[in-house]
C-alpha cells in the first residue's frame, strides 16, 4: 500500500497558497495549509483542509505548527512549501529601517527558522523535498519593490547554497519563480505602505501621485499583463514534487521567462533599461 505523502504549507489564506493546499490535496497528499490568522484557519477547515497557525514573523507558532504537522503523521513531513510573504511599496530612499526589517521577520528570517526545524526530520527519515516560493523579483529588480526584491534576492542567494550544501543528502532544495500571478499580494500590502512609506513628504511625490498610488488603489483589482491564475503555480510545484530528479528553480509565466534570459544576456545597462519600462 502506498504511504500518502506529507506536505506543509505557509500563507494559506489566499492566492498562490490557497491553491497549492486544495491542488495537492486533490492530487491525493496529505496537506497541513497553515496561515498566520486563526480565522483563517478555521476557514480552511471548514473548506475541509486540515488547518492551524503559522506565523513566521512569531518562532513559537513556528516550533508549535511543526510540532502539530509532526504529531499528526507520527513524525515524518516528505515536503515544506515555503510560500508565505508580504510587499512593502515604496521608494527605497523612503523605506524606513524597521519597515525593511519587519518585512525580512517574514519574506526570510521565517522561511529560514522552519526550513532548520524541518531538516533534520528529512534527513533521519532518508528523504524529503524544500520548496521556496520567490518571485521573477527575485531575479531583476523594478521600481517601487525594493523591499520586496531584495528579500526575494536573498531567498535565492540562501536558497542556492543550502541545496549544494544539502546534495550529499535525499533532501532536494527547489526554487519556484512565478511571475505575475491573481492574488491579493497588491491588495494586502497597502497597510503596510501607509504604515511605513511618507509619501507626502518624500522628494519623490509626484512620482507616488502618477505612478504607485494609482496602481494600489485605483489599479488594485486589475490584472498585470501576462497574468496567470494561481493553479499555474501549482502545476509547477507538483512537478517539483513529483520530478526523481527536480530541477534546481520552475519558472512561472512569461515575463519570469523572458526576464530569465534577459538577465543572463544582457549587460548591466540595458538591462536597467528593460527593468525602467517594467
Amino acid at each position: 500500500m502506498t504511504k500518502t505523502r506529507s506536505i506543509l504549507i505557509t500563507g494559506c489564506s489566499s492566492g498562490i497558497g490557497h491553491d497549492a493546499a486544495h491542488g495537492l490535496k486533490r492530487a491525493g497528499w496529505r496537506v497541513f495549509a497553515t496561515c498566520r490568522s486563526e480565522a483563517d484557519c478555521e476557514r480552511l477547515r471548514a473548506e475541509g483542509l486540515e488547518s492551524f497557525r503559522l506565523d513566521y514573523a512569531d518562532p513559537a507558532s513556528i516550533e508549535a505548527a511543526l510540532a502539530e504537522a509532526l504529531a499528526r503523521t507520527g513524525g515524518t513531513l516528505d515536503a515544506l512549501y515555503n510560500n508565505g510573504a508580504f510587499a512593502c511599496p515604496g521608494a527605497v530612499e523612503d523605506l524606513p529601517r524597521a519597515a525593511l526589517a519587519e518585512l525580512f521577520e517574514t519574506n526570510l528570517f521565517g522561511y529560514h527558522d522552519l526550513t532548520r526545524r524541518v531538516i533534520p526530520v528529512m534527513r533521519a527519515q532518508g528523504h524529503g523535498r524544500i520548496v521556496n516560493c520567490s518571485s521573477v523579483l527575485g531575479l531583476v529588480g523594478l521600481k517601487w519593490r525594493g523591499a520586496y526584491v531584495a528579500s526575494k534576492f536573498a531567498l535565492e542567494g540562501l536558497t542556492d547554497v543550502m541545496r549544494l550544501e544539502l546534495a550529499d543528502t535525499a533532501i532536494k532544495v527547489i526554487l519556484l519563480n512565478p511571475g505575475p500571478i491573481t492574488s491579493r499580494i497588491r491588495e494586502n500590502s497597502i497597510p503596510h505602505f501607509e504604515r511605513w512609506i511618507d509619501w507626502r513628504g518624500s522628494a519623490r511625490r509626484a512620482q507616488y501621485e502618477a505612478s504607485l498610488l494609482n496602481r494600489l488603489y485605483k489599479d488594485k483589482g486589475k490584472p498585470d499583463t501576462f497574468e496567470l491564475p494561481a493553479a499555474a503555480v501549482t502545476a509547477k510545484l507538483i512537478r517539483a514534487l513529483d520530478a526523481p530528479n527536480p530541477a534546481p528553480r520552475y519558472y512561472v509565466t512569461t515575463p519570469t521567462y523572458l526576464m530569465g534570459a534577459l538577465r543572463r544576456l544582457l549587460p548591466g545597462r540595458a538591462l536597467d533599461w528593460v527593468a525602467q519600462k517594467g
